[in-house]
């Protein structure tokens, strides 16, 4: 059985009743709202719902989650692209339920509920039917992570006398999570499976929370997305926009950058997509900058797909008997699982690479990243750390000369030590790195080599040439483009040809195709 339609969604469904052209109405249910597709508009109107995370019980409350519906949401649009401009305001509807008509403000006509107006977007071009297509891009999402970057920088910070995004408050939506599900979810196995992501989460929330006192210390709390997953996310002029932000509760909107991301990225797991998830927070990492993030991923990840697993059982509650009902019952159970994957990861692997300056060393750490099956991969760019631990971004551009500045002997050890650190974290928290750098010298491979031993897990290097002259091609050509992080000039290429300590037959024996 369908779920009952009121009688004000009913009347909407009508044509007639719209001030522009409307041939037919669809509509597009959630668990919290009804989405009227009328025309080249949408129409979001809130159901008069009560959940533990959402409060929609009066009509002023309505209003209210409309208005920061649509202020949250416009912050992604820009300003100079029209099509980015999707919120376009909130109606009133006045009349009756049976009779509405759609107000303005000022009309002196009492509002009976209220909608968020939208231009519609080509359905098609939402990202996760763009992804099942099998047409998502690791340019698609390394686009996504640093526009996310980017927005993050500027967002909002919270304030040390604001209530969110606090450790000791960290908990409670998760514990919201298992305790509704628990309620909802009555079979054996389910129930076990609940309680021992419920104990996972507990253990983890422990071994994490000074971190992320430490993270909100630091401005990582923002005022986000709050729901960034692939069906929120559509590609305009072939750029990735964010839609559908959270309004209904600033909780969830004001929180940890590493919470919002880690929900797209669990959700690329969920799609079958493990190498786009390895490029999307190899590359927002990148661009943000935020190197501890890895290890408080895990735990948001898998409190998003215990979220997700919370709104499939809440909608087969709301459809109980139905066909659509047990659809909903073994989504949840999906998300249950990824959960307990996310949790638990599988033995990480360390991979370096070698190769002279323009021989296509991220090109082919990038194949790597993009080919790993588990999603728990992290590519480190000897590139972007150096410019990194001198306070700058990726792109930016050092004007360092020759052995000065950035690449002073010095600072090459340095960035070699801090790669090394990076990698050690990351292998200890369960995360697989490949290090893209030039590792010319056997003693820096060695060492690499080392960690890997010491950390208990594979080593392997993957090794990359190709002939002088195509290397000085590339590198004039990088140049001139001017959008990598390198800034290796032809004159770095011939002190290397001096400096390169080629693979002995070990280490060749630990070889990857390129």
């Amino acid at each position: 059985m369908s779920e009952p339609v009121p009688p004000l969604i009913a009347a909407l469904m009508q044509p007639a009743r719209y001030p522009h052209p409307v041939d037919r109405v669809e509509l597009v249910q959630t668990h919290g709202a009804w989405v009227l597709l009328a025309g080249e508009f949408a129409y979001k109107i809130k159901k008069p719902v009560r959940f533990p995370f959402m409060d929609f019980g009066t009509l002023g409350a309505r209003r209210h989650a409309c208005e920061t519906e649509i202020r949250v949401n416009r912050r992604f649009q820009q300003h100079d692209r029209p099509a980015t401009h999707l919120y376009l305001g909130v109606w009133p509807i006045v009349g009756t339920p049976d009779n509405p008509h759609w107000g303005a403000a000022g009309d002196g006509q009492p509002a009976i509920e209220y909608a968020v107006q939208m231009r519609r977007f080509d359905e098609a071009a939402r990202l996760d039917h763009v992804c099942r297509r099998g047409e998502l891009t690791a340019e698609h999402i390394a686009g996504l992570a640093r526009r996310m970057a980017a927005f993050q920088a500027r967002a909002a910070v919270a304030g040390k006398t604001q209530p969110w995004g606090h450790a000791t408050a960290a908990m409670r939506w998760p514990r919201d999570n298992f305790g509704t599900l628990r309620t909802l979810l009555k079979d054996p196995a389910d129930a076990a499976l609940v309680q021992s992501l419920s104990d996972w989460t507990e253990q983890r929330f422990v071994a994490i929370e000074p971190l992320l006192s430490r993270r909100r210390q630091k401005e990582r709390v923002r005022e986000g997305h709050g729901d960034l997953h692939l069906a929120n996310l559509v590609l305009i002029e072939d750029e990735v926009l964010p839609f559908d932000a959270i309004e209904f509760n600033d909780e969830l909107r004001w929180i940890d950058v590493a919470n919002d991301m880690a929900f797209c990225w669990m959700d690329l797991l969920d799609h079958g997509q493990p190498g786009l998830a390895n490029v999307l927070l190899s590359e927002w990492t990148d661009a943000s900058g935020d190197v501890s993030a890895h290890t408080v991923w895990g735990f948001f990840a898998s409190y998003r797909a215990a979220v997700r697993a919370k709104i499939a059982a809440i909608r087969a509650g709301q459809l109980a008997g139905s066909p659509e009902a047990d659809e909903h019952l073994a989504e949840a159970r999906r998300y249950l699982a990824l959960a307990q994957d996310i949790a638990h990861p599988p033995a990480p692997q360390l991979v370096i690479t070698h190769g002279l300056s323009g021989s296509g060393k991220t090109w082919a750490s990038g194949r790597w990243l993009q080919a790993e099956k588990s999603g728990r991969a992290i590519r480190l760019r000897s590139d972007v750390e150096r410019k990194r631990l001198h306070g700058m971004s990726a792109l930016a551009t050092s004007g360092s000369g020759l052995h000065e500045g950035l690449y002073r002997k010095e600072a090459n050890e340095e960035t070699y030590a801090s790669l090394r650190a990076r990698a050690r974290m990351l292998l200890q928290d369960g995360w697989s790195v490949v290090v893209d750098a030039a590792f010319l010298r056997e003693a820096e491979r060695r060492s690499f080599a080392e960690l890997a031993q010491a950390e208990g897990c594979p080593f392997h290097i993957l090794a990359c040439e190709a002939p002088a002259d195509e290397l000085r091609r590339r590198i004039s050509a990088r140049q001139a483009a001017g959008r990598d992080a390198s800034e290796a000039t032809l004159a770095v290429l011939e002190q290397q040809f001096g400096w390169l300590e080629p693979l002995d037959e070990a280490e060749r024996a630990r070889g990857l195709t390129a």
